[in-house]
């Protein structure tokens, strides 16, 4: 699905999106739930992507529905990956995720992408600027591309509203507030939630908001 020119949200991956920017180098953002590697290539070439033409693969955290093909991706396109510092740990199996996310890990073992680097505050790749949103994890991050916001698990769309995800999967709740308000400060005409629908700048995401 094309959300604007150039962006687009993959079907292939319905829990935990996946997101690819067309631009001077292809950029993946997130990477799914295991198991997706193949559709997520054949989709891409559906599109005309060559393959060898993605060159980073951006992690908003260390979920496993976010980074569960990092690292076949990584070994079909040759890409950078890329993460934020706090949350590598629990990527590479040095940390025990918290809560009911170490049941999960003890269930799912996504197999460990090499780390090429991890963001550096106003660190930036071409015109996707990465912005640190702790809260959900430790090293949350989002991305902001022209005028389009990659949220990770900030929030979620469900039926056309927004929300915030259960605190059961929540490392800290009061910085996820905190990082969530952050937005307020923003330019964007888009919201890309991982979980749930792409949502245009109005009613609804002023709404949501003014809570933060």
């Amino acid at each position: 699905m094309e959300i604007v020119e150039n962006v687009y949200q993959l079907d292939c991956a319905s829990h935990g999106h996946v997101f690819f920017i067309r631009s001077d180098e292809g950029i993946l953002i997130d990477t799914g739930m295991p198991g997706l590697a193949e559709q997520i290539l054949a989709e891409l070439k559906s599109l005309d992507v060559a393959i060898q033409s993605i060159t980073k693969i951006l992690l908003t955290h260390h979920d496993i529905d976010h980074i569960g093909n990092a690292k076949a991706l990584q070994e079909a396109t040759q890409a950078e990956v890329w993460a934020p510092q706090q949350d590598v740990p629990y990527i590479m199996g040095e940390k025990n995720r918290p809560g009911i996310k170490r049941i999960m890990q003890a269930v799912v073992h996504p197999q460990k992408p090499s780390i090429s680097g991890v963001y550096q505050e106003n660190q930036s790749f071409g015109a996707v600027r990465v912005i640190h949103t702790p809260g959900h994890t430790p090293g949350h991050s989002i991305f902001h591309y022209k005028n389009v916001l990659f949220i990770g698990d900030l929030f979620q769309e469900s039926k056309g509203k927004l929300k915030q995800l259960p605190q059961f999967y929540i490392w800290n709740k009061e910085e996820a507030n905190r990082s969530i308000s952050i937005i307020k400060e923003l330019q964007y005409d888009w919201i890309c939630p991982s979980h749930g629908m792409p949502i245009k700048r109005g009613v609804v995401t002023e709404d949501f908001l003014k809570k933060f």
